[in-house]
This record gives C-alpha cells, structure tokens and sequence, in this order.
C-alpha cells in the first residue's frame, strides 16, 4: 500500500518561511503549485508544504521522525538554525523542535529501533 503525506503549515510571510524551512530542510521547495504554497518533498510520496495565511498562522505542530537525528541536527546547525526545545522520553524516543519565524513548531525525533513500527 502507497501512502501519500502532505502536512501543511500556515504562515504569515512566505517569502520569510521559504527562506526559513530551505535552511532547515537543507533544499529550496521541490515546486510550487501557486503564489501562496511552496512544497517540499522530505521523502517518497511525503510532502511538507507552507501555505500563507496570515489569520492561522503559527499553529502548526509536525514531527517527522529520521534514522539519525544527531546528523540531522547538525546539519541544521550548519545552515544557522538552533532548536528552540531538545525532550528526551524515559522509552529512549528523542525529540528536537525548531519554531519558525510564526512560532509553527517543526520537531525531528528518533525512536529506539525496537519501538519502531511499519504500516
């Protein structure tokens, strides 16, 4: 079974959370549908986009789950972005979230490889 996955974020400025999610994600949008998205693909059929709409902005809370979230967090670094929040569980699981310029919270997290589950 394919599943497809497009998580939405609203903002108030789209030129500003462009700028902000390219330096996160480490690549510009993989395309942009219309004047007031801009999509990027995180993974096969797995699509995060920005929507510009001020009046919902800075709402959002995603969490995208990597197999190496030291890497990943320095990566980020690298490109000038610092986590706003680290969380460490008593299972193991790690979270590290970053706020974007309208306070959408943006987590990466990793789970001990005997807690994983596919579906």
């Amino acid at each position: 079974m394919t599943v497809d996955l497009f998580a939405g974020v609203y903002v108030g400025d789209l030129a500003a959370a462009t700028a902000w999610y390219t330096a996160v994600l480490g690549d510009g949008p993989a395309f942009r549908p219309n004047e007031v998205e801009a999509v990027w693909e995180l993974a096969a059929h797995r699509y995060l986009y920005v929507r510009r709409n001020p009046a919902h902005a800075g709402h959002a809370v995603q969490t995208v789950l990597v197999g190496d979230l030291d890497a990943r967090v320095a990566a980020i670094a690298e490109r000038g972005v610092e986590p706003a929040l680290r969380e460490d569980y008593p299972n193991g699981a790690r979270k590290v979230v970053y706020r974007d310029p309208d306070g959408n919270e943006l987590g990466f997290g990793a789970v001990p490889a005997a807690q994983r589950t596919v579906g």
